[in-house]
């Protein structure tokens, strides 16, 4: 029996899934900071137009999708003293850190055509920098373990840590920087307020980047394989066509774009819900940002479980009709008069709970969701003869991050249509601008994620099968097809 051979590996460390996990910390910084604060920010803050700034969003997001498989690719078939992955992530981390800090320090002396030239300018280094940390990470997943159920384990771990980082960073906003005093009564309109978030964000993405490139370093050697060297261009894309045409990689990227869609419109309209729909103070804000924090201790728990109960397909889809119900149901409610009024103590424990419900459930779908992908590594390998972690992780994310770009672009236009004033005092806003606003919000968002959910049932690979794909590779004589996990 070959050393490689699932049958004889030792289970991961629990150091080994949190060493990889913490870094999703600069994923989970980077990504509630910037679909949150960041149309709020320009719009509010610094005054340009909410179409413009989603359309800046929308076009950043597009450059950032298309440069993932580049970069996927590039790692797949370096071969270095680092390995594959560890060069991308080590050179990520202090250029990402830096361009983060000056997306939230713009120069306001600036005309707002110039200043939509430095958004644009400094969201795409982020996002694209941070892809080269990403990435690799990602791809790195599917080589420390073959098995099955571990790797869903390994997922918890990431998602966990993503929204720890994305859960502190907006309690630390809301809560510190953000906060209302006599200086700012409307701390959400505080300038230094998003230039203190910016630099705290850098700090935790350099540190975050740093412990799990570190922390990881030790299986450079046993995953240094080299990737087999394709000689003609036209084998490289015959590669690359092999891989994405996977039936179950289709599968789940057809519905990361659908969904992306009500992903983008979620996230660029958050801090509006949440400010003005629901009249919640930053600190009020800050608690929900602590229950998506409690929610992914229960995702951490419940993935595994569930997923080894049911399969993780199955497990999947019922969790994640279950989070959209949560999530939308307390809007509809409110615009069919259903709810008690904004400001009462019962509103924001209905809205918590919503919250909490619909995080637990939605992170133990996407930690499911990140363990099938890293299932359809071996059914892809087993056609085209290569292993393409990191190809396929970016070419997963790719059409979905330029629908999630389109989704942002829509919640400016949707802002820009129902005439939401710039600038706008929470309480203030006009009632009929707020139900035009949950009227657009829940449609679009149970329609394209229900769509979403239904293109999983595509998805083929099981337990038995991913055991079969095991036993081809372990036949084959590449040495691609050998990672171990010590």
């Amino acid at each position: 029996m070959k050393p490689d051979s699932p049958s004889v590996r030792r289970p991961l460390k629990l150091s080994t899934n949190i060493f990889y996990g913490i870094g999703s910390v600069a994923f989970g910084v980077h990504q509630a900071t910037l679909a949150s604060a960041l149309l709020l920010f320009f719009n509010q803050v610094v005054g340009l137009p909410s179409a413009w700034v989603g359309a800046a969003m929308m076009v950043t997001l597009i450059i950032d999708a298309i440069s993932d498989p580049l970069i996927g690719q590039w790692s797949d078939h370096t071969r270095s003293r680092w390995g594959r992955r560890h060069p991308f992530m080590y050179a990520s981390a202090i250029p990402a850190a830096i361009a983060f800090y000056f997306l939230f320090d713009p120069p306001l002396e600036w005309s707002k055509s110039q200043l939509l030239v430095y958004m644009a300018v400094m969201l795409v280094s982020v996002r694209v920098l941070l892809s080269f940390y990403e990435i690799p990470s990602s791809a790195l997943g599917p080589e420390l373990t073959l098995d099955y159920d571990e790797r869903t384990s390994l997922m918890s771990s990431r998602f966990f840590f993503g929204t720890l980082g994305g859960a502190a960073i907006s309690v630390l906003a809301l809560q510190v920087f953000l906060r209302k005093d006599a200086t700012h009564p409307l701390g959400l309109l505080n300038r230094a307020g998003y230039r203190e978030t910016g630099l705290a964000a850098a700090i935790a993405i350099f540190f975050s980047i740093m412990i799990s490139s570190l922390g990881t370093h030790r299986f450079i050697a046993p995953l240094a394989h080299s990737s087999r060297v394709r000689s003609e261009w036209r084998e490289k894309l015959l590669e690359i066509r092999g891989t994405l045409t996977n039936r179950s990689f289709l599968a789940l990227t057809i519905s990361g774009m659908v969904g992306a869609i009500s992903t983008g419109l979620r996230q660029g309209l958050d801090f509006y819900i949440s400010a003005y729909f629901w009249e919640l103070t930053p600190a009020q804000m800050s608690y929900l940002a602590v229950a998506v924090l409690f929610a992914a201790f229960a995702g951490v728990i419940l993935a595994p479980v569930i997923a080894k109960r049911f399969g993780k397909k199955w497990a999947m889809i019922g969790v994640f009709f279950a989070s959209l119900f949560a999530s939308t149901s307390p809007i509809a409610m409110r615009l069919l008069g259903l709810l008690p009024p904004n400001g009462t103590r019962a509103i924001f424990a209905i809205v918590f709970a919503a919250t909490f419900l619909a995080a637990t459930l939605g992170l133990t779908g996407f930690i499911i969701v990140s363990s099938m992908m890293a299932d359809v590594v071996e059914d892809a390998a087993v056609s085209t003869g290569q292993r393409s972690e990191g190809l396929l992780f970016a070419a997963n994310g790719l059409i979905a991050k330029c629908v999630t770009g389109v989704g942002t672009f829509l919640s400016g236009l949707v802002l820009a249509w129902i005439s939401f004033p710039e600038h706008a005092t929470p309480g203030r806003v006009d009632p009929a601008i707020l139900h035009h606003l949950g009227m657009v919000f829940v449609p679009i968002v149970a329609t394209f994620s229900g769509l979403a959910i239904a293109v999983l049932m595509f998805y083929d690979i099981d337990r038995s099968t991913h055991q079969e794909n095991l036993r081809q590779l372990e036949g084959s004589d590449g040495p691609n097809f050998a990672v171990r996990t010590q």
